[in-house]
C-alpha cells in the first residue's frame, strides 16, 4: 500500500526576493500565513514508513492542482523502476478528501491505480441518516477496532460505481461530542454577551457610538456561529423594540442536537474499489495513513528530524535540500524496518531516543618514551541490553580498537 500526503513548511525568505520561485504564499496548518512556504509532498509505503517517491513544489498550489501532476510522476516511476522482466508493483494508493474531484478520480482510474479515501459525510446524507444503531452496522472483529461497527453499500460516486464502506467509531464519537459540547459552550458565552450589551444600551448603561441595526446584530450571531454544525444546533431570534433598538432571544435546538447525536457523530465513509478486501482490511488500511502524519512531524521536529532548519533561499538549493531530507527518511525508515523485522516492537521515536544515547569516547594515553603521538583507544559509554540489541541488529558494534603505538 502506499501513503500519500503532503505538508506546508514555511521559511524566512524575504518577501521580495524575486530569484526564489518555490517559495509562495498559502494556507498554512502552523499557523504562519505572513510567511512565504514550501509544499512537501510524499508517497510512502505503508509497512515501515519507507518513502518511496517526493516532490518539493510551489508553496502557493492547492492540492486540486497538485494531487494530478504528482500522481502521474509516481505513476510513470512505478514503470520505470519495473522495466525489463519486473512487474508493475500492485499498488493501493490512501489519501485524504482534500484530493477528491471527480477529474482525479478520472485519472486515478485510467492510471488502474487501486485506492482508499474517504468523503465528505455531507454528500451522502442518504448515508448520514441511517442510525447510528441500526443493525446493518456490523461489529469488527479484530481488537485494535474495539467499538467500530461497519457495513458497505455500491453507490455512484464520481461518474463511476464504487464501493463505500459507511463506519461508526465509538472513540470518534466521543470525541466529537465533546468538541460539540465545547462549541456551544463558546457560541452561547458569545451570544449572551452581545445580548447583555444590547439590554445594556437599550437600558442608557451604554451610551454613544452608532445604535446597532438589526442587520449588525444578524452579522454577529452569523459570527458566534460559525463553528460547524451550530447553526443547525442554536436558533438566535432578532426583533425591534418600539424604539426601533434590536432585542437578541436565542435557544439550543434539543431535537437537532439529537438527531446529529444518532446519525452524524461517529461516522465515517470509506470510499475504494478493493471489492476483494472485507471491511475491515479496508478500514484498517485508511486509518493507516496515521503513519504518514507520524513522518511528517518527525521531519518538522526541531531535534531529530530532517527539515529545519532550511537555510536556504534559492529554487535549486531548495529542491536539493528536498532530497537529502529524503535520504534521511529513507536511511531511518529501512533501519527501523530492520528493527521491526528482527522483533523489537519500537515506536520511531524511542528507536531514535536508543540510539542517540549511545556514545563513543576516545581515551587518550601519555605519550610512551620515543613515540610522537599520544595512544589512543576508542569505546563506547555504557549500554542497555536494548541498545546492545540495537548495535547487534544494526551491525554497528565495533571491535575495541587496541591501543596504538
Amino acid at each position: 500500500m502506499r501513503l500519500a500526503r503532503k505538508i506546508q513548511v514555511y521559511t524566512f525568505i524575504d518577501t521580495f526576493n524575486i530569484r526564489c520561485t518555490i517559495a509562495g504564499r498559502g494556507k498554512n496548518k502552523q499557523g504562519r500565513n505572513n510567511l512565504r512556504q514550501v509544499s512537501y509532498a510524499l508517497f510512502c509505503s505503508a509497512d515501515g514508513h519507507v518513502p518511496l517517491y517526493y516532490d518539493v513544489y510551489e508553496g502557493s498550489r492547492n492540492d486540486a492542482k497538485e494531487f494530478p501532476m504528482i500522481l502521474k510522476r509516481f505513476h510513470e516511476f512505478l514503470h520505470e523502476i519495473s522495466e525489463g522482466p519486473y512487474q508493475v508493483p500492485k499498488t493501493t494508493l490512501i489519501f485524504d478528501k482534500g484530493n477528491n474531484s471527480e477529474e482525479n478520480f478520472a485519472l486515478i482510474d485510467s492510471l488502474e491505480l487501486s485506492y482508499v479515501g474517504s468523503v465528505r459525510l455531507d454528500e451522502h446524507k442518504d448515508l448520514v441518516q441511517i442510525s447510528n444503531q441500526d443493525p446493518q452496522f456490523v461489529p469488527c472483529r479484530s481488537g485494535a477496532m474495539e467499538g467500530t461497527r461497519a457495513f458497505r453499500v455500491k453507490k455512484k460516486v464520481y461518474g463511476k460505481e464504487r464501493v463505500l464502506v459507511v463506519t461508526y467509531n465509538q472513540n470518534l464519537f466521543d470525541s466529537q461530542w465533546l468538541t460539540i459540547q465545547n462549541d456551544i459552550s463558546k457560541a452561547i458565552e458569545k451570544l449572551s454577551t452581545l445580548r447583555q450589551r444590547l439590554e445594556d444600551r437599550a437600558n442608557g448603561i451604554i451610551k454613544g457610538g452608532r445604535n446597532p441595526t438589526t442587520q449588525s446584530v444578524e452579522n454577529q450571531c452569523k459570527d458566534a456561529l460559525g463553528r460547524q454544525h451550530m447553526k443547525d444546533l442554536i436558533k438566535p431570534t432578532v426583533t425591534q423594540r418600539p424604539d426601533g433598538m434590536p432585542v437578541l432571544a436565542y435557544e439550543l435546538d434539543s431535537t437537532a442536537l439529537g438527531k446529529l447525536a444518532e446519525t452524524y457523530l461517529g461516522k465515517n465513509i470509506i470510499i475504494t474499489d478493493r471489492e476483494d478486501w472485507d471491511d475491515e482490511a479496508i478500514i484498517c488500511a485508511y486509518r493507516s495513513q496515521y503513519m504518514i502524519e507520524d513522518v511528517f512531524k518527525e521531519m518538522k521536529d526541531r531535534r531529530t528530524g530532517s527539515w529545519w532548519p532550511l537555510h536556504h533561499w534559492t529554487n535549486s538549493k531548495i529542491a536539493v535540500h528536498g532530497l537529502y531530507c529524503s535520504i534521511a527518511l529513507l536511511l531511518r525508515a529501512l533501519a527501523f524496518r530492520r528493527v521491526r523485522q528482527a522483533g523489537i516492537p519500537l515506536s520511531m521515536p524511542r528507536f531514535l531516543s536508543e540510539l542517540d544515547g549511545i556514545r563513543e569516547v576516545v581515551n587518550f594515553y601519555p605519550k610512551k618514551r620515543g613515540h610522537k603521538k599520544h595512544a589512543t583507544q576508542t569505546v563506547l559509554t555504557e549500554t542497555s541490553d536494548l541498545q546492545n540489541r540495537l548495535m547487534k541488529i544494526l551491525g554497528l558494534r565495533k571491535d575495541e580498537k587496541p591501543l596504538l603505538g
